[in-house]
């Protein structure tokens, strides 16, 4: 019997590996983030047109309606409501709102009586040509200075999030983007903003 006390044998701690470190998530939700980022677009789109129908006396769907029939020539309100991505009943109201202040006028088809196209006046010539972009200048100017990569990333990145919204497959990217955004709201607030006679 030994009179010495017990010896514990002692454990040389092992040095483990740091574990390699992981990105963390970040906890905001991007849906919200990208959703906060839409209404926000939407809104200065809304604020611009207001601008428009101030100093120039066109909203910006009227504007894109102008500058379309100027591209394609005389449409019908079926083929304008499909080039510009807004529904043939509310096109009605703004043909109605230009013809009104005689920057476009109806004319019916010779050959098919039923087809009515929409054409420009004199007057809606003349606004054409003065008239500013659809978008801010600054907007306009910002996209050009970027690198082309830059701005390639953001074409494609709006195009992604407009499949994603009308429930595309992410195959393919759609033809055009819509060239504006407004929502019901907004284009119930244009209703109320005339061209200057």
């Amino acid at each position: 019997m030994s009179l010495l006390p017990d010896k514990k044998p002692t454990v040389q701690p092992v040095e483990e590996e740091a574990p390699e470190r992981i990105p963390l998530v970040p906890k905001e939700r991007y849906d919200l983030r990208i959703l906060k980022s839409l209404r926000r677009i939407i809104r200065s789109v809304d604020v611009h047109s207001r601008r428009l129908a101030q100093d120039h006396g066109v909203t910006v769907p009227q504007l894109l309606c102008l500058l379309k029939i100027d591209e394609l020539g005389a449409l019908t309100i079926r083929e304008l409501a499909d080039e510009i991505y807004l529904s043939p009943s509310t096109l009605v109201g703004i043909i109605d709102r230009l013809e009104k202040h005689e920057l476009v006028f109806r004319r019916r088809s010779v050959r098919d009586r039923r087809k009515v196209r929409i054409e420009l006046t004199e007057a809606g010539n003349t606004l054409i040509a003065k008239s500013p972009s659809p978008l801010q200048n600054g907007l306009v100017e910002g996209i050009e200075e970027l690198p082309e990569l830059e701005r390639a990333t953001i074409a494609l990145s709006l195009e992604k999030i407009l499949v994603l919204m009308e429930g595309l497959p992410l195959t393919g990217t759609p033809e055009e983007s819509a060239p504006i955004l407004e929502t019901d709201e907004d284009l119930k607030t244009n209703k109320n903003i005339e061209p200057k006679g």
